[in-house]
């Protein structure tokens, strides 16, 4: 037995030792030259990626936006994306390891394919109300295939920068991906802008089916991710495609190897909760169509500002240190969510559901009180941006490995669907607007204090070997021959 156990540990120390001497001398590679050098660029493939997400979930923003997904009556449209958050949340927890499996490039694709559905199902209630099933439906089809979408792109996002360049890559991606959202905005404002009721024409809803179905050309067209190379010249090492067991192994060996994760999921599930609020409860309660797409697009529109903001100006601040960073992002969070939140307060105790029927006669953009109401649309625009990014750059800040971070990403957008598909079903049930408020800013207040600690005790100025560890059990072989596998990269 005592035998056993010491080559046990002899031989866990020769690998840590190798691996030791791999991080200390790591392979460098010459990167391609002319236009292939241009393509297989790590910023050119993250701003393709970007534009998959400017043309399908950007698109999806810009509906969501609007408050009821363009419609006078936001039930359907709340139980239709309670719907989509709850299959999110479902196929998100595993999503990492379909990513694993197949590859990033084919899972994007993947994911790409349920947003011109989604959107031509508010097409069809447009022209036929009584479709109210098929839009829920869609909900449901688009929240498996977003879960896939996101999980590559945190993946692919991560994995292709540097340490030193994540928060620069994140804000990136942040910048175009929002852009779909500003984009679609405007074109909404401009087709509605003479009108003053209170839902979209079928023009909106084909405009944004055309450039959802650009995306997913746009997802093909993508770059081999075994072909990247790093602008430091190191290769991406893209994870192995093992056993159905060992990567279900993997979710909880993850959690397990790495139970600072846990501390973030307060966080996760605040980051899409607040939409609810901000979108339906808001923007579609008190205001008509016209001024509804105007906030839209000036909320997004700050989205580009705010993610540059923490990204470029604090993040990746290259005076400080990483851990100073974080800190100061989180300051930054705690400080905005404070200042949106309370300014929200003294608007929502003004209103009820009663006081502000569907059909009523909402506030335009020409009405005096409207200037105040717009810029609170901005800073929450702000604050959702700042949110994302800092929260993305967390996880990043954990771990260089593709399969750490396709699992921890998949934990992301697991836990949030989750929390976004209970409030959207509260919307549904038509709780009080200022339930659902101060729900909201309780869950974003307590998501920092919970992850105070994470970033106190797990944070790094750099990442370590031990973060790049990713014990797995594969399934051919007995459990009792556990073996340590090790993507570094």
């Amino acid at each position: 037995m005592s035998t056993t156990v010491a080559e046990e540990k002899g031989s866990r120390s020769s690998i840590q030792d190798s691996l030791s001497q791999r991080e200390e001398t790591p392979q460098i590679f010459e990167r391609p030259k002319g236009w292939r050098g241009i393509y297989y660029h790590p910023v050119t493939q993250v701003m393709m990626l970007g534009f998959v997400c400017f043309l399908c979930p950007g698109m999806f923003n810009a509906l969501t936006g609007l408050g009821g997904g363009g419609q006078v009556n936001a039930t359907i449209s709340a139980n239709s994306t309670c719907a989509l958050y709850s299959t999110y949340a479902f196929f998100g927890f595993f999503s990492g390891t379909v990513n694993n499996m197949i590859g990033a490039k084919r899972t994007l694709i993947l994911g790409s394919l349920g947003y011109a559905l989604y959107v031509g199902s508010y097409l069809a209630i447009n022209i036929h109300p009584g479709a109210g099933d098929f839009v829920v439906i869609s909900g449901a089809l688009l929240g498996v295939t977003a879960a896939f979408l996101w999980t590559a792109q945190g993946s692919m996002m991560l994995s292709y920068a540097t340490e030193a360049q994540k928060g620069k890559y994140i804000g990136i991606f942040w910048a175009i991906f929002n852009l779909g959202a500003v984009v679609g905005s405007a074109v909404s404002f401009g087709q509605n802008f003479h009108l003053t009721d209170n839902s979209v024409g079928n023009g909106t809803y084909i405009g944004f089916m055309i450039l959802t179905i650009m995306g997913i050309g746009v997802s093909m067209l993508m770059g081999d991710p075994e072909k990247m190379i790093r602008t430091d010249g190191t290769k991406v090492f893209i994870p192995r495609h093992p056993s159905w067991k060992s990567e279900f192994y993997g979710l909880w060996v993850a959690i397990v190897t790495d139970p600072m994760i846990l501390l973030l999921f307060p966080m996760f599930f605040a980051s899409n909760y607040f939409y609810t609020w901000q979108f339906n409860d808001y923007n579609s309660a008190l205001f008509n169509i016209r001024a509804r797409a105007l906030n839209n697009l000036m909320y997004w529109l700050s989205q580009i500002f705010g993610s540059a903001l923490i990204g470029g100006l604090v993040l990746d601040q290259k005076r400080l240190r990483r851990r100073t960073r974080a800190f100061t992002g989180w300051f930054v969070l705690l400080a905005m969510t404070f200042i949106v939140h309370i300014w929200a307060y003294f608007y929502q105790r003004t209103y009820t559901r009663q006081s502000v029927p569907p059909d009523s006669q909402k506030m335009d953009i020409y009405d005096p009180e409207y200037p105040a109401h717009v810029w609170l649309m901005i800073f929450y625009g702000l604050l959702d941006a700042m949110w994302q990014t800092t929260a993305m750059w967390l996880i990043g800040a954990m771990s260089n490995d593709t399969n750490k971070l396709a699992i921890f990403s998949g934990f992301y957008h697991s836990i949030q669907s989750a929390g976004a598909a209970g409030v959207w079903r509260m919307d549904a049930v038509a709780m009080p607007y200022m339930n659902i408020f101060l729900s909201t800013w309780g869950l974003v207040a307590g998501g920092l204090v919970l992850a105070f600690p994470m970033i106190y005790l797990r944070v790094k100025d750099h990442t370590t070997i031990d973060d790049e560890t990713l014990i797995q059990l594969d399934s051919d072989k007995p459990a009792s021959k556990i073996e340590t596998e090790v993507d570094v990269i």
